[in-house]
């Protein structure tokens, strides 16, 4: 069976770069009542997303001209989409849903029936 990125069709994710997010789960599982992090970039065919102060990894870096010190560096490493919740403009973590608006496709939170 192939996968829909081997079709050449993009795969619909309920998060997108820009979102606010809350862990839900794994070792960088946020507390509740916790400020929402943001998206920075998502990683579509691996369903991973990079989150602002989030899976923080210390990465040892040769030097470059950008870096002519090198050493350890730290910066975020992706985490599973499955591990994100998106927060709705309540604040509250919500699932997404799509619907068609004025010939549109539009996510809204199915919690609060607000568009995102």
């Amino acid at each position: 069976m192939e996968s829909k990125a081997k079709k050449g069709l993009q795969a619909k994710l309920h998060v997108k770069a820009g979102d606010k997010v809350v862990v839900i789960a794994g070792d960088h599982k946020t507390a509740k009542g916790e400020d929402p992090k943001l998206v920075k970039k998502v990683i579509i065919d691996k369903q991973r997303a990079i989150v602002e102060g989030v899976n923080i990894v210390k990465k040892h870096k040769k030097p470059t001209a950008q870096n002519p010190q090198g050493g350890i560096v730290e910066e975020e490493a992706p985490i599973h989409i499955s591990n994100l919740m998106v927060v709705d403009t309540d604040g509250n973590a919500t699932k997404v849903a799509r619907r068609k608006e004025d010939g549109k496709t539009v996510r809204y939170s199915k919690k609060s029936d607000k568009n995102l």
